[in-house]
């Protein structure tokens, strides 16, 4: 039976985005008997999901993305926290004590407070070809679609740690991946480098930056320009991995929320953002750096900002 347009759904907290951040922040919330719902479009646990080995969240030396991600949905719904696996298109802030996600089902889910955290997308290459051949060679997701490309020669752009340990786990499917970097040493932590200097099947290709991407029906080859030399080459792949960074996903959020030159939410010691009772966790925050533990943090603070707020109103 199809949804009803504009039907409501009540709660104490709503939680836009189903990371790590907004995971904990369900579990903070439930655990304090407020009833709690985490919006996700797609899988409980964000882009954590998709990361094969997670390797710097204490108390797990090695553990996957997906296993992690369970495990934080599975605690959290043992409190009594409810997900739902809808996109939110919109938030408004309508009055104090209502804070109301517009879902793409035609559900307005409407809490007296809200936590946000809908993450980044992908940054494009924005070169020739790029768009025409995603989905035929080109990617922004090695786990979705890394093992398509059984031995071949797989390039990946890109010089930070998702870039890096993408390719350390493409080097499990292609023949040989190729790191492309405009610079000439890699931006990610020296622990994940080591790794990726150390595994025969990774090459790299420094001070350089694909100019366009060939093909038909299927990526055929990539043209590189050395941005010191200005020399010009033609590089035959199989595939195309693009992980050049993102940018946090703000568009669905009321203009009057403050964000900074890079588009990043600012917020409070609280998590609160420049709406009284609309709260911003894990990477759509402005922040040093963005980890599974920063996110985490984040969370249990906004949810704990938003349970008070909320005893505070109903008193």
């Amino acid at each position: 039976m199809a949804q009803e347009k504009n039907e409501e759904k009540h709660f104490d907290i709503v939680i836009v985005g189903g990371g790590p951040g907004g995971l904990t922040a369900g579990l903070y919330g439930a655990r304090a008997n407020l009833k709690t719902v985490v919006i996700e479009k797609y899988m409980p646990g964000g882009q954590i999901f998709n990361t094969e080995e997670v390797e710097d969240y204490p108390g797990f030396e090695h553990i996957s993305g997906a296993e992690l991600a369970t495990k934080m949905a599975d605690h959290a719904k043992k409190f009594g926290l409810e997900i739902i696996s809808d996109e939110v298109t919109e938030v408004k802030s309508d009055g104090d004590f209502k804070k109301v996600a517009v879902g793409a089902s035609g559900v307005n889910y409407v809490g007296k407070a809200m936590v946000v955290c809908p993450g980044g997308s992908a940054v494009f290459l924005d070169v020739p070809g790029e768009k025409e051949l995603t989905g035929k060679g080109v990617s922004y997701c090695a786990i979705c679609d890394g093992a398509f490309f059984k031995d071949q020669v797989i390039a990946v752009v890109g010089g930070g740690d998702a870039a890096v340990e993408e390719a350390i786990f493409l080097t499990k499917f292609g023949s040989k991946v190729i790191i492309i970097h405009r610079r000439d040493e890699l931006r990610a932590q020296k622990v994940i480098q080591q790794r990726a200097f150390k595994n025969q099947k990774i090459e790299f290709i420094w001070d350089s930056v694909v100019e366009k991407i060939n093909g038909e029906a299927k990526i055929e080859s990539l043209n590189l320009k050395n941005v010191k030399t200005n020399e010009t080459s033609t590089l035959d792949v199989g595939a195309c991995f693009v992980f050049i960074g993102f940018y946090p996903n703000t568009q669905i959020l009321p203009d009057e929320i403050k964000t900074n030159k890079e588009g990043y939410i600012v917020t409070n010691t609280s998590m609160e953002t420049t709406i009284p009772g609309i709260y911003a966790c894990g990477d759509v925050r402005e922040q040093l750096v963005r980890q599974i533990t920063n996110a985490v943090g984040d969370g249990t603070t906004a949810a704990m900002a938003a349970v008070y707020r909320i005893e505070a109103m109903d008193d």
